[in-house]
């Protein structure tokens, strides 16, 4: 769960989204797929897909708090035994920062 949250949620270009401007662009949408065409809704119902997935990931809060420090209990033991390295760790999202606090060091496998 800690991953796919990280995942979804790696830093993009361009100004960061809030819960408040997510909500509007899912309003947006919403009104746009009554008149859209049948590719144009598509694309448009992936939008809304990725979005209401972004939104939950926001509004978990606490809770994502608790699941990064569940990561850092495993995540050496877990590299060690699997052979995942940091870079492996760092292209899937997780921070540095969270590394360090799991053991987990460049240098080491």
């Amino acid at each position: 769960m800690y991953l796919e949250i990280v995942e979804a949620n790696k830093p993009k270009r361009g100004r960061k989204r809030t819960a408040d401007s997510i909500t509007k662009r899912l309003a947006v949408i919403q009104k746009e797929l009554t008149t859209a065409d049948a590719i144009v809704k598509l694309r448009l119902t992936q939008e809304r897909m990725s979005l209401t997935a972004e939104l939950a990931t926001k509004q978990l809060g606490s809770d994502f708090t608790k699941l990064e420090n569940q990561f850092v209990k495993i995540a050496a033991v877990y590299s060690q035994r699997n052979g995942i390295t940091y870079s492996a760790w760092q292209e899937m999202g997780v921070q540095p920062h969270v590394l360090k606090r799991a053991g987990i060091n460049r240098d080491e496998l």
